[in-house]
């Protein structure tokens, strides 16, 4: 079935192609979601009617897009998931959940326009585009985490911290804290015992 583009479609053509493509993507997609029009006389005398306004209106949303664009790139959004110890995770994270996230970080996002080849089922940072426009698409990161420790030092390291290295790190900084007090402590007691002799030899004076 030959059909005329109503604007750009990856993989297809650009605003008034007439490219062939199967009659069931026609009809369930192409036509349906009016990225197309069907290839007869009347629809290409109709279309080359338009064309000038339908280039005018491409090319003002094209641009509206590419601002939203500007304002996404490099977005990080961080989605709290139950997870195993190899980072597997209890379920997945859909294109729905991705849009809500960037939704809820201000900007408003359709699911559709979220390209997901297959959800999200592994802990980690996973690149994730977004298609504003036919022609306009912008690349934003999911921070997939059990945590918002973890997701923060998955954001530092820009890898997955495993459960080991989690407890070790979690067991360092214990120490840290504990070795710290230890020595302030320890710090406290030398300067009170220093103290100590001045403070004498004071009050044997008064006494004299």
């Amino acid at each position: 079935m030959e059909v005329i583009l109503m604007e750009r479609v990856e993989k297809l053509g650009l605003m008034g192609d007439v490219v062939k493509v199967k009659p069931g993507y026609a009809r369930n997609y192409l036509l349906p979601q009016k990225k197309a029009l069907r290839a007869n006389k009347d629809n290409l005398a109709l279309f080359e009617t338009q064309r000038t306004q339908l280039e005018a209106d491409n090319l003002k949303l094209r641009k509206e897009a590419g601002a939203i664009a500007a304002k996404l790139e490099g977005l990080v959004v961080v989605l709290i998931r139950q997870a195993g110890d190899n980072g597997q995770l209890y379920g997945s994270v859909t294109a729905r959940d991705l849009a809500q996230a960037i939704t809820e970080a201000g900007f408003t996002v359709d699911r559709k326009q979220i390209v997901l080849e297959k959800a999200i089922k592994v802990l980690g940072l996973h690149p994730v585009k977004i298609r504003l426009h036919p022609e306009v698409v912008v690349e934003v990161t999911a921070n997939v985490a059990r945590s918002e420790a973890e997701a923060e030092s998955q954001a530092e390291t820009g890898h997955l911290i495993s459960a080991e290295e989690q407890r070790e790190t979690e067991e360092a900084a214990v120490e840290a804290i504990v070795a710290e007090v230890e020595e302030t402590e320890q710090a406290e007691a030398e300067e009170a015992e220093a103290a100590t002799p001045a403070s004498e030899e004071s009050e044997a004076e008064t006494r004299a």
